[in-house]
């Protein structure tokens, strides 16, 4: 059994990539197509799919898919597993299909539902909706997708799953880059480059499922056992594990009623923030999501709690240092990216110091939730390997609900930034509310030393921040630099927050070692 360092270090490599390309993917179009209406229309129509395929690939699906799996693995062997994955493919398959011929046929309300700021322009709200007719059918093959991962990931091979989310920034470059010019509404592009992609994931984990013996003959069966059970569970779990994909989502709708191009702002710095709550966070949920199933299974709630501890010490020590970099470097991160080499402000249609500006607020105020979102990617899958789906329901209704009042609040005074703020403490308040459930019936109990640790982490991560304050020049110099300048100072000060803040770890007593764990 490989061990839970080896396969962390496993997934987050392979998401490392993806967002990697995923930042090649964005700079693509935000240098092609900037930050106006039409990228707004493709925003909206891409992230109601978008949010499924999080809650399907990253959320609810797999948290009710993966301990159903593991029973049936453990209980009734390979005959009963592969006949249960017959039944969830057919059945799945079929709901989604209807699902995305309805969401083809009710494109324009879908886009007054997510975007109802929209109907104020009615050349954007069409375009929107010929966006969302092209990239609905995404849900059902991703979701499919998710269905493959689920089955892989429980046979520990982690890899693959993790890999597949390279072949959608893959497409949308290519798209970007080869198809955009040859098309008379150039945005376009990105909606058959969503679609493109959909298909290639599915398609490329169906070989490694052929090596398990595993590939599904879909049977519609939805009466059986393990069927409904996902289905009981799954309902609970989308509310449960995706408050903070709804959030983003109801920022995006009240973002609709903002300046134009709040909504690309929004969307650019959200993707940043994806680097560390991907390589991290979707990291350490995949991961300890099968090895906590497999405590529950085995009636061991002390390897159950140590388990979630380990997960929640490295959330702190990789965490703050993550969110202090976005959040002091935001501006620099955002014109080294995104902004045109010698253009800067007067570049037509493309991405300019004003949204440089825009972009780098909104991504200051997310990064001071992050902790908040790592937090729930490792306390959330406590509570689904043991089924306990009403708490993490209550949980993320009351998140919702702050998010949405904490929205309606500051968007009048701050604006777009407004509603990143707002998402940033609905996290903090969704990550402290699984945290006390689960303290409070004792299924976790924290390990000595999370006092010293706190304050080590505490100490170094205000090292590196004054570091960075203090060094880094405010966004109008970064602007007037060229894009070589800019990527080798910005790697400069990176490193430099890095060392300051690793140094003060050494220097106040952490070593490497107190972070390990013995797996079982």
């Amino acid at each position: 059994m490989a061990s839970l360092g080896s396969s962390i270090a496993k997934v987050g490599g392979n998401t490392l990539l993806s967002r990697i390309l995923g930042f090649l993917r964005d700079l693509v179009v935000a240098r092609t197509f900037g930050a106006d209406a039409a990228t707004d229309a493709f925003f909206v129509a891409f992230r109601i799919p978008n949010v499924l395929r999080r809650l399907f690939a990253e959320g609810a699906f797999s948290m009710a898919l993966v301990p159903v799996l593991h029973d049936y693995k453990e209980r009734e062997g390979r005959p009963g597993l592969k006949s249960f994955v017959d039944d969830a493919a057919g059945t799945l398959g079929a709901a989604l299909l209807l699902i995305s011929a309805l969401g083809i046929l009710l494109a324009p309300l879908l886009v007054l539902l997510f975007a109802p700021g929209f109907v104020r322009d009615a050349d954007q709200w069409g375009l929107s909706a010929d966006l969302v007719r092209l990239t609905f059918p995404y849900v059902l093959f991703i979701s499919l997708t998710a269905l493959a991962g689920g089955v892989l990931n429980t046979h520990e091979r982690f890899g693959v799953p993790a890999f597949t989310p390279v072949l959608l920034n893959l497409s949308l470059i290519a798209c970007a880059l080869f198809l955009a010019p040859l098309m008379e509404r150039p945005i376009l592009a990105l909606a058959w480059g969503v679609l493109i992609a959909g298909i290639a994931q599915l398609a490329f984990q169906l070989p490694f499922l052929a090596r398990l013996g595993l590939v599904p003959r879909p049977r519609f069966n939805p009466s059986h056992p393990g069927v409904r059970r996902i289905l009981r569970l799954m309902g609970p779990a989308v509310l449960g594990s995706s408050a903070g994909q709804i959030n983003l989502l109801l920022g995006s709708m009240i973002a609709s009623f903002l300046a134009t191009g709040s909504i690309s702002w929004l969307y650019y710095s959200d993707r940043l923030l994806e680097l560390p709550v991907g390589v991290l966070g979707i990291a350490l949920g995949t991961v300890i999501l099968p090895r906590l199933a497999q405590h529950e299974a085995a009636g061991d709630p002390e390897e159950f709690s140590r388990t979630i501890d380990w997960a929640l010490r490295w959330v702190l020590v990789i965490g703050v240092p993550a969110a202090v970099g976005l959040g002091v470097l935001a501006g620099p991160i955002v014109a080294t990216l995104f902004l045109s080499d010698g253009t800067a402000g007067e570049a037509a249609g493309g991405f300019g110091d004003q949204d440089a500006r825009m972009t780098g607020l909104s991504l200051s105020a997310y990064a001071g939730g992050l902790l908040g979102l790592l937090g729930v990617r490792v306390l959330a899958p406590a509570y689904y390997a043991r089924e306990r789906m009403r708490a993490p329901v209550r949980v993320a209704l009351l998140a919702v609900a702050l998010n949405g009042l904490l929205s309606l609040a500051l968007m009048g005074p701050l604006g777009h930034v407004g509603l990143a703020l707002a998402t940033s403490l609905a996290a903090f308040a969704n990550a402290a509310l699984l945290l006390r459930g689960l303290l409070r019936d004792g299924t976790y109990r924290p390990t000595a030393g999370w006092g010293p640790l706190l304050a080590r982490v505490l100490a170094a991560g205000s090292a590196m921040g004054l570091l960075l304050v203090l060094g880094a020049a405010d966004l109008s110099t970064w602007t007037t630099m060229g894009q070589g300048q800019r990527i080798v100072r910005l790697a400069l000060w990176i490193l430099a927050g890095a060392g300051a803040y690793g140094g003060a770890l050494l220097i106040t007593g952490l070593r490497p070692r107190q972070l390990r764990r013995q797996d079982v």
